[in-house]
């Protein structure tokens, strides 16, 4: 099978592999549709941010966001077929702990990340442990399965938190695919959304999502023009997904009192001033990050009866041997969106 890896010198080496197999409760996987993360470039460059000591050191298989076919069962799998459609749930848990218990697999002690410490899904099959293969639902294509989770996934859980509703307002800053997919969430949780980045074409793909107003923050200040729209009190809630200290300083000032904020953007430091910000608003602040496994049928079910724009997010697609153009394409911002497909 072929499958890319990463040498860690912002290049990627596409080489034949023989298929793995599934252990003991363990599962094989035709991949059919993988995403490339914005966090898949620390690993391109041999910077992993999430990962124990063997990311980032050319051996793993990245890839996070997979989707595809059963098509082997390891001994002692109950509840899978071959044949059937699943997407890959993200971290790996000990199955054993507190966290893992809840379904919670990410704040694990022990967790390992997919397409970080093990194999992931930019290759022709992966192996999962069965607890991780979600069923996708046959309304749901793969390429949009692979956007269930990492993005739309952790949208949801995020702003299901916030309780993002009908009737409230939510501004989303920084419009890269992670922030587009929390448009998506938030309209389909009935809110109306102002959105803000500085590249004109993710703001005009951000109206046509359903963004009630854009602001470019190279042009106008975002603080400034949202306090307008909303007559001066600000959103119910703001969130992040840039991880730029300017957008997260933005966020926490145009919050209504009472309101709430999400910081979804990975970021190492942001100076902030807690007394105006968020104490004396009474402000909620809350880090969004990935979701539990009992959320997945919630989710799977929002796509399906509200029918959000998932593979509207998508700008390019390769096939797994032209990962070398799509990593060095993803890593100039050429593309917003890439996926990698398979016939």
């Amino acid at each position: 099978m072929k499958a890319a890896l990463f040498p860690g010198n912002g290049t990627v080496v596409v080489v034949d592999r023989d298929v793995p197999r599934p252990g003991p409760g363990e599962v094989l996987v035709r991949t059919r549709a993988s995403a490339i993360c914005r966090s898949d470039i620390h690993l391109y460059h041999g910077n992993p941010v999430i990962g124990g000591d063997t990311a980032g050191a050319g051996a793993i298989v990245p890839g996070h966001e997979p989707a595809g076919e059963v098509a082997e069962l390891g001994e002692g799998v109950t509840g899978l077929g071959v044949g059937d459609r699943i997407t890959g749930y993200l971290p790996i848990g000990c199955d054993h702990c507190e966290y893992c218990a809840s379904g919670y697999l990410m704040l694990c002690a022990r967790w390992k990340c997919l397409g970080s410490d093990v194999d992931g899904g930019d290759a022709d099959y992966l192996v999962l442990p069965a607890r991780n293969c979600l069923p996708l639902p046959d309304e749901v294509s793969f390429v949009a399965g692979a956007l269930m989770t990492d993005m739309f996934g952790s949208q949801y859980h995020t702003q299901k938190r916030l309780d993002v509703r009908g009737g409230k307002t939510v501004a989303v800053f920084g419009l890269g695919p992670m922030g587009a997919a929390s448009i998506l969430v938030a309209k389909a949780f009935g809110a109306e959304v102002v959105a803000v980045d500085l590249i004109k074409e993710r703001l005009e793909l951000a109206s046509t999502l359903g963004a009630m107003a854009t602001v470019d923050s190279q042009i106008d200040d975002p603080v400034e023009v949202i306090r307008e729209l909303t007559g001066g009190r600000g959103v119910d809630v703001a969130i992040d997904c840039s991880g730029a200290p300017q957008a997260q300083n933005a966020a926490l000032d145009v919050a209504c009192k009472l309101g709430a904020v999400a910081f979804v953007g990975e970021s190492r430091a942001t100076e902030i001033n807690p007394s105006d910000q968020i104490i004396r608003k009474l402000l909620r602040v809350v880090g969004g990050w990935y979701f539990p496994l009992g959320e997945w049928e919630e989710i799977a079910r929002l796509v399906v009866e509200k029918k959000p724009a998932l593979e509207g997010l998508v700008t390019h697609r390769y096939d797994i041997a032209e990962a070398p153009e799509a990593f060095r394409a993803f890593d100039r911002r050429e593309t917003e969106k890439a996926v990698f497909t398979w016939a």
